[in-house]
């Protein structure tokens, strides 16, 4: 997908008020680059002098007024604020205010070098250590996680219409082992999931199958299903997953330098 961007260099402070009043009615993505100073009142009360800085509004509403240099906003203001801008005196004031709790930021801008609107899309899960398909790699690369002497025979192994798995194994006493990982709380979903694979592979295998549930956690509602259908849960944290890749990196690292 691409972005498309509306970049203005140095524009009069009349053409960034209309590119600013346009931006807010369709709540846009708004970064302006310029000198600016700050006053916030509710809460406390507060004013940043003159300076150099970097001010994003988001299309949420949210507000962020950076320094040149330091990762952390100067000011901000939190999602949901009512967005305006006025010409006044010589300057751009942008207003970003909230009702509850009442609070508001003043920004006054005296010149602007860069606006910059626009439209972002970002649907991408955020996972703190692992993904689930690093969890997957994790366990191919250390299947002690999941089970002492477990030997992975295959990954995303195609069934058809019931799906793909995301690992098959076999355990110390030659059964096969059809594992189903999930980084967060599984489900009854994620029971009946790998039911149907087990389905899929008895009708298919003359040989002894167990099912595994594999993630940090299982869902109350899930337990008597899996009782039920005779499968087995294995508590895997998403961080021991994280120490194992890391472990293996480091250790490619080291090869390399050495």
């Amino acid at each position: 997908m691409c972005v498309v961007l509306s970049v203005k260099i140095n524009p009069t402070l009349a053409d960034a008020a209309e590119t600013l009043e346009q931006a807010f009615r369709r709540r846009r993505l708004v970064l302006l680059v310029g000198s600016c100073r700050v006053d916030y009142e509710g809460r406390a009360a507060s004013t940043l002098e003159w300076g150099e800085r970097i001010t994003m509004i988001k299309q949420d509403g949210s507000v962020l007024v950076h320094r040149p240099t330091g990762y952390e906003p100067v000011n901000w203001q939190p999602p949901k604020c009512m967005m305006r801008v006025k010409l006044e005196d010589g300057s751009l004031v942008v207003n970003a205010a909230r009702q509850e709790p009442r609070e508001a930021v003043s920004i006054e801008f005296k010149e602007i070098s860069l606006a910059t609107t626009g439209e972002l899309t970002d649907n991408g899960e955020f996972a703190l250590h692992v993904t689930e398909e690093q969890m997957k790699q994790a366990v191919l690369i250390a299947p002690g996680l999941v089970e002492a002497g477990l030997k992975p025979l295959q990954q995303e192994k195609s069934l058809g219409e019931a799906g793909f798995t995301d690992i098959v194994a076999e355990d110390n006493n030659g059964n096969l082992v059809i594992v189903e990982l999930k980084r967060v709380q599984a489900s009854k979903d994620a029971v009946m999931q790998l039911q149907r694979y087990l389905d899929t592979l008895r009708e298919r295998i003359d040989r002894p199958i167990r099912g595994l549930v594999v993630a940090p956690e299982l869902r109350k509602n899930a337990q008597p299903l899996l009782a039920s259908l005779k499968l087995e849960f294995v508590r895997l944290a998403p961080e021991k997953c994280f120490k194992v890749l890391k472990s293996q990196k480091d250790a490619k690292l080291s090869q390399f330098l050495s």
